[in-house]
């Protein structure tokens, strides 16, 4: 079996005011290191547009008229103060979208083992009617309401190991028995969610703060003793990662000091739990990371596993 690889030119017209973190260039940089030759063997697929069902799963219809309404037709258009649209920009998020659908999709029907979405604008922030955090759209939560609600599964786990809370996410799962939330994340950091005490409605979201200035060490010990358990504990179907690469040393927006080691242990942990309940069956979709090499570094360590575990 194989990797799928899902990108598409439009991820780089949603164009962003110049010098915020969440650029173009994260793709450019991202597409460079896969068009190497360790990449050769991935399943290139092209991101499809998505439907405006699909988006429903998660949020109202009043929440994608108002983006649409919103989107200008040259320029920027803020719609807080890190969020922004450009007239790309909804084309640019309903292929992300629409990627991890058909992530989902191909997973469920066979046709590859797991799959990385490199998309933008990612999704974790994204509530049912607020776009933020520089997301529009719930892409991991999409998903993963797709394969329970479309493919009858009854086991889904959304594992997010941005810096930053998924508060989106959680706000869109957290009233859906089926599906088990787990965040590691820095705290205190923006956006200020993700407590202990925050458990979801059927004591399905599991959150796991961790504090500035730790590293890698922390964040193995975490996993290992007690996320890892809890995600075998719910003996998932699929695991979905936000695959957020901002907790790297090297990015500018928080301090939690991992390393491009640290993405490769991690993917490798997630996939054993997902080798041994899940059929190995992993969709990871891009979240954050904003130094520009380090990103690419951890996207190619991530990615080298997922490759790895597919052969």
């Amino acid at each position: 079996m194989t990797t799928a690889y899902f990108s598409h030119p439009n991820y780089l017209n949603h164009v962003t005011p110049p010098h915020h973190p969440e650029q173009v260039a994260r793709i450019e940089h991202i597409e460079a290191a896969m068009a190497t030759p360790a990449f050769s063997a991935l399943v290139r697929l092209e991101a499809p547009l998505c439907d405006d069902d699909d988006i429903l799963l998660c949020h109202p219809k009043d929440h994608l008229d108002r983006l649409t309404n919103a989107q200008p037709s040259n320029g920027q258009t803020a719609l807080d103060g890190d969020t922004f649209l450009s007239s790309g920009s909804l084309n640019a998020a309903r292929r992300a979208v629409g990627a991890n659908i058909a992530a989902i999709d191909g997973l469920i029907d066979g046709l590859f083992t797991n799959a990385f979405v490199a998309c933008r604008p990612p999704g974790h922030h994204a509530e049912q009617s607020t776009p933020m955090g520089f997301c529009l759209f719930g892409n991991a939560a999409i998903a993963a309401k797709h394969a329970i609600k479309r493919h009858g599964l009854e086991r889904v786990v959304v594992v997010d190991f941005d810096v930053h809370h998924g508060n989106g996410t959680q706000a869109l799962l957290q009233d859906e028995s089926r599906s088990l939330f787990i965040s590691s994340h820095q705290s205190p950091l923006w956006p200020g969610t993700g407590n202990k005490h925050e458990t979801g409605m059927h004591n399905n979201v599991r959150n796991f703060p961790l504090p500035p200035n730790s590293d890698g060490r922390l964040m193995r010990t975490t996993f290992e003793t007690e996320i890892l358990p809890k995600i075998m504990n719910f003996e998932p179907e699929l695991i979905i990662i936000s695959a957020g690469f901002d907790a790297h040393t090297d990015d500018p927006l928080a301090q939690l000091n991992w390393s491009t080691e640290d993405y490769t242990w991690l993917t490798r942990r997630i996939c054993d739990v997902a080798d041994r309940h899940a059929k190995g069956r992993v969709v990871s979709t891009l979240e954050g990371g904003y130094d520009l090499t380090a990103l690419a570094a951890s996207v190619a360590a991530h990615v080298t596993v997922l490759m790895e575990r597919a052969e």
